[in-house]
């Protein structure tokens, strides 16, 4: 029955009734911690480009807040990993640092605002998933993080990130690093050569081959993994070797 009505509503009562299921701004605030008291903040850093009729207009999109909110979200989070970590050496920082402020995980901050209804988009952004793309949605929600930091100073924009990013940052979505980095850095810890891997078979037709490899450290047993090509079944060899010795749990593969 309401399929049958569609036809018959105006392209305005369409956009009537958006406005009126659109969540108000204040639930955005609420979700990020800060009430703007700059709206035109606010508003600019929800534009995107395609919303703007003039390449003039470009300073009413989010562009700019968006360069900004990157710094002040990499300050922010720098800060929150020394004040965490303070025995963690520069290298497991970076590494922790760039998961933490990678476009997909300002996506997934930005989905947890409620940001989505509030983007003002062109017509055919929208029509095309604007509000659910992972590179606009990153770039809002860096945006929003500068327009804080306008708003009210660093401090304030740094509440924002922590509230937002502290259970990320204490429980990583991936592996901080790549398999055979990690069984590299564990063996020469503990004073043992670099790890060897070791070609044990090959079979399948050329087009579909399949590698079995043994990863190798001085004075432990092999541990053993195949793949598709020899990299994957290396990488898959030192996870296997990492999980077995207990340096990696299972669960984090």
């Amino acid at each position: 029955m309401e399929r049958a009505l569609e036809p018959s509503l105006s392209a305005g009562a369409l956009k009537l009734m958006a406005r009126l299921v659109k969540p108000p701004i204040a639930d955005l605030e609420n979700a990020m911690g800060h009430v703007f008291k700059n709206r035109d903040l606010l508003s600019r850093a929800l534009t995107h480009v395609s919303a703007v009729a003039s390449d003039a207009a470009r300073s009413e999109t989010y562009q700019r807040l968006e360069f900004l909110g990157d710094r002040v979200l990499g300050l922010a989070v720098s800060d929150m990993l020394c004040a965490a970590f303070p025995e963690a050496a520069e290298g497991e920082l970076s590494r922790r640092l760039a998961d933490l402020v990678r476009k997909e995980s300002c996506a997934e901050v930005a989905v947890e605002w409620g940001v989505g209804p509030h983007l003002k988009l062109g017509e055919g952004e929208a029509q095309t998933g604007g509000r659910k793309k992972v590179a606009i949605l990153g770039d809002v929600c860096e945006a929003l993080i500068g327009a804080a930091f306008l708003d009210a100073g660093f401090e304030q924009a740094r509440d924002v990130v922590v509230k937002a990013w502290t259970a990320r940052m204490h429980a990583p979505r991936r592996p901080l690093r790549d398999p055979k980095t990690a069984l590299q850095e564990w063996a020469q810890a503990r004073g043992k050569p670099t790890p060897v891997y070791r070609e044990v078979s090959r079979s399948g037709p050329p087009h579909a081959p399949v590698f079995v490899i043994a990863a190798e450290v001085e004075d432990f047993g092999p541990a053993e993994a195949s793949g598709s090509s020899k990299r994957i079944a290396e990488q898959s060899a030192a996870q296997v070797f990492l999980e077995r010795e207990g340096v990696w749990q299972k669960a984090q593969a």
